[in-house]
């Protein structure tokens, strides 16, 4: 699949098929995150990939909106080191998450972005050092098909806003212009 493929295709996955993630696939997009370009090239990342059901039950619980954690088959906890890179860790960080869902699309798994945790307890759980912050959470596995009323309502009362509303050229509000022949975006 090409990449923009991929990004067109990404959605937030909250339900997933009862069958285990290749290792080879997990690796492919760990690798990608670790390919992922950082400040002064620090990589102020690490990445837990938690399989075990009863921790990825006490994840969910730790999350506001996280009970379909325990269905994902793998929880991958993005962490950031604020010691080798206290201006940089969370940024760094969410690239590298942002490559391994890309790759995790194009490699026909879903994902799933939660970002709403407690992290002091998530911390505890995972034995993190104190030097590391938790920057996201990244459910992954293969999506069920299952209709999700709630995000086509969200779609069909906020689609995505066209190129023109959230560019600008040179200065903010100077309209970017598209030639008759570039087309518009979907």
């Amino acid at each position: 699949m090409e990449v923009l493929e991929a990004i067109k295709r990404r959605r937030s996955v909250r339900s997933y098929m009862e069958k285990p993630v290749p290792e080879e696939l997990l690796y492919e997009v760990l690798e990608a995150a670790r390919l992922a370009p950082s400040a002064a090239n620090i990589q102020p990342w690490h990445f837990i990939v938690v399989k075990d059901r009863e921790t990825r039950a006490k994840i969910a619980e730790s999350c506001s909106f996280g009970r379909f954690l325990t269905e994902s088959p793998i929880v991958i906890v993005g962490c950031g080191d604020m010691k080798a890179s206290p201006k940089w860790y969370a940024i760094d960080t969410c690239i590298a998450l942002e490559n391994l869902v890309i790759a995790a699309t194009g490699l026909g798994l879903g994902t799933c972005w939660v970002g709403s945790f407690d992290e002091e307890k998530l911390a505890s759980l995972l034995e993190l050092p104190r030097n590391f912050r938790i920057v996201a959470l990244i459910s992954l596995g293969f999506p069920r098909e299952k209709i999700d009323l709630g995000a086509r309502l969200l779609h069909a009362v906020r689609p995505r806003k066209r190129l023109e509303e959230i560019v600008s050229l040179e200065k903010f509000g100077k309209a970017l212009q598209r030639s008759q022949s570039e087309g518009r975006s979907p």
